[in-house]
């Protein structure tokens, strides 16, 4: 791996060591620049999770991915920096309760004192990596998340505002490798069942709050409110995702 190349993708150039501040350096800056967005399976373009591939994608050609790709690649290069990462399958909750199968979505334990769980794939999750084995619940800015034990499983939930917590998803601790995830990867680019293939999304963490591209709506969330306006075109929509998203089809 070109680490340097990666680093530069994602905007550090300074020294890191492993440790918590540079891990949520690392988490922060790759969140900020590297977009949520599932457009190769609406150009027809397989996914790989071939690190090569992955490399390829987001650091060469500058384009983000969905969980699999992000994580997988983040874990690369956390590994190649020196942390202990551990991949994690975790099914996401599903708004009419339940959760999904197995290996839908991944997450990365990355151990130092103690373990943390991190994830720059989760579409609108947590900004910075959160304590695996803390009992209370860990704020975020307008959020907090807490993790708690479900037998075999651990949950992570969601409150914004101070609101009813919400579950994101649940995982276990057992390792898995990269190519544990390509049953699933492979049904979220092919099966008319997956969200991902309904429709087009482009989404990337700001400082201020969220810009998502879905379909050819542009939305921005920041702490004042919400705006919302619709694209004209193909010609429009591929301008707003090169100028707002640094993404080029």
């Amino acid at each position: 791996m070109d680490t340097p190349a990666y680093l530069e993708r994602i905007g550090l150039d300074t020294p890191l060591d492993v440790s918590l501040d540079s891990l949520r350096r690392l988490h922060l800056a790759h969140l900020y620049t590297v977009p949520f967005e599932n457009l190769d399976i609406h150009l027809g373009r397989p996914l790989s999770l071939d690190e090569a591939a992955l490399f390829d994608k987001v650091v060469t050609r500058r384009r983000g991915g969905l969980c699999h790709e992000l994580n997988g690649l983040f874990c690369a290069l956390l590994r190649e920096l020196g942390f202990r990462v551990t991949m994690l399958s975790a099914e996401t909750a599903r708004q009419s309760g339940g959760f999904s199968p197995a290996y839908d979505h991944l997450a990365l334990r990355v151990d130092l004192d103690e373990p943390w769980l991190a994830d720059v794939g989760f579409g609108n999750g947590f900004r910075l990596p959160v304590r695996l084995n803390d009992a209370a619940d860990q704020p975020q800015g307008e959020s907090a998340y807490l993790i708690i034990p479900d037998g075999d499983y651990r949950v992570l939930l969601r409150s914004d505002q101070g609101g009813d917590w919400t579950p994101q998803y649940r995982f276990t601790l057992q390792p898995h490798a990269l190519a544990d995830f390509a049953d699933r990867c492979r049904f979220h680019q092919t099966s008319p069942e997956s969200h991902f293939t309904q429709g087009r999304i482009c989404a990337l963490a700001t400082p201020q709050g969220r810009l998502t591209l879905s379909g050819t709506r542009i939305v921005e969330t920041i702490p004042a409110g919400r705006t919302e306006s619709d694209l004209a075109g193909e010609t429009e929509y591929a301008a707003t995702l090169r100028a707002r998203f640094g993404v080029v089809e």
